[in-house]
């Protein structure tokens, strides 16, 4: 196992290098100058001017410069200076990325929870009005999109019944600490979680139905119903357990691209995290801290497909480990 984690760390870096490199290459080739940007937002926007902010930030040099500079400085880990912010990209998004993993892993959790669930029990029930109920609301969050479910929430949970908080990471100036905050950021979090996880929720409850009623046919199967197991036992670990491959599968997908993801959920729901601070640098033409920001989710996708092939260990012991 030591060996295969080895391997795939390695072929991790190159593909994460490439990354780097294809990123910067199409970010340099986007329409939008931001020495022009910051200089107009300083109200002096003369060629002078423009051309010492250009000179300031390296923005002068030939793109090749500029990409060498840029990989050297990946490989020692110095993500770069944001132009905007005036501050090192690694602190901005390090002050960030809790917010945007909070996030995401409560909505993780509570779709992937509540997905194998509901799809367990649309297969168990298969071709009743509780299947189809399940498929109904698993298709309609599907379909739906992700702003307009957080829109309705944020209608009827925080105006029109006042229950949750409708924006933000914690309350402004209430200054809770110890169990009280954990209860605040708690609320505030409910919402954009949720709205999250009804989307990815509906294609686990979909995947979970498929896989079961598919391992339901194999012969091993049969072989226990014949043996007299119990049907809730047979569910339980001969069906449910192998039936799990492909959502672990999707699941894994899935979890990196969840950070980078968010971004729509995070700018509706004014949630702290990465997925609006790169909303933010896009429109301000923050180059280095939107790379940044690619960089960080796609170390986080990277790693979540290793996590993945171990998980796959687990679940099914048949599966060995190879490079």
């Amino acid at each position: 196992m030591l060996v295969f984690i080895a391997q795939r760390l390695a072929k991790a870096v190159v593909v994460l290098l490439a990354i780097v490199v294809l990123n910067f290459m199409l970010i340099r080739m986007a329409p939008g100058d931001p020495a022009v940007v910051m200089a107009g937002e300083a109200g002096a926007s003369d060629k002078i001017f423009v051309e010492q902010l250009r000179e300031k930030f390296g923005l002068d040099q030939p793109l090749p410069v500029q990409l060498y500079r840029y990989v050297k400085g990946i490989v020692t880990l110095d993500l770069g200076f944001s132009f905007r912010q005036q501050m090192p990209v690694a602190k901005l998004i390090g002050e960030r990325l809790p917010a945007t993993l909070l996030l995401t892993g409560t909505a993780f959790v509570i779709s992937l929870l509540f997905g194998v669930i509901f799809g367990t029990l649309a297969a168990r029930f298969a071709g009743t009005w509780a299947d189809t109920a399940i498929t109904i609301l698993a298709l309609i969050f599907y379909a739906t999109p992700l702003f307009w479910v957080a829109l309705m929430a944020i209608l009827l949970f925080s105006v029109a019944m006042d229950w949750l908080p409708s924006f933000g990471y914690e309350t402004v100036g209430a200054n809770y600490t110890g169990l009280a905050h954990v209860l605040d950021v708690g609320a505030h979090l409910i919402l954009p979680a949720t709205t999250i996880g009804l989307f990815f929720m509906a294609t686990y409850a979909r995947m979970t139905r498929a896989s079961m009623l598919e391992v339901k046919r194999h012969d091993f199967v049969k072989t226990a119903r014949a043996k007299g197991l119990r049907d809730a036992v047979i569910q339980r670990r001969h069906v449910l357990r192998n039936a799990l491959l492909p959502v672990v599968t999707l699941a894994g997908l899935q979890a990196g691209t969840l950070v980078g993801g968010a971004v729509l959920t995070e700018t509706v729901f004014a949630w702290p995290g990465i997925g609006r601070l790169m909303y933010e640098a896009l429109l301000q033409r923050d180059y280095n801290l939107l790379l940044g920001v690619f960089v960080v989710c796609s170390a986080m996708v990277l790693a979540f497909n290793l996590i993945t092939d171990l998980i796959y260990r687990s679940v099914d012991p048949r599966i060995e480990f190879a490079s």
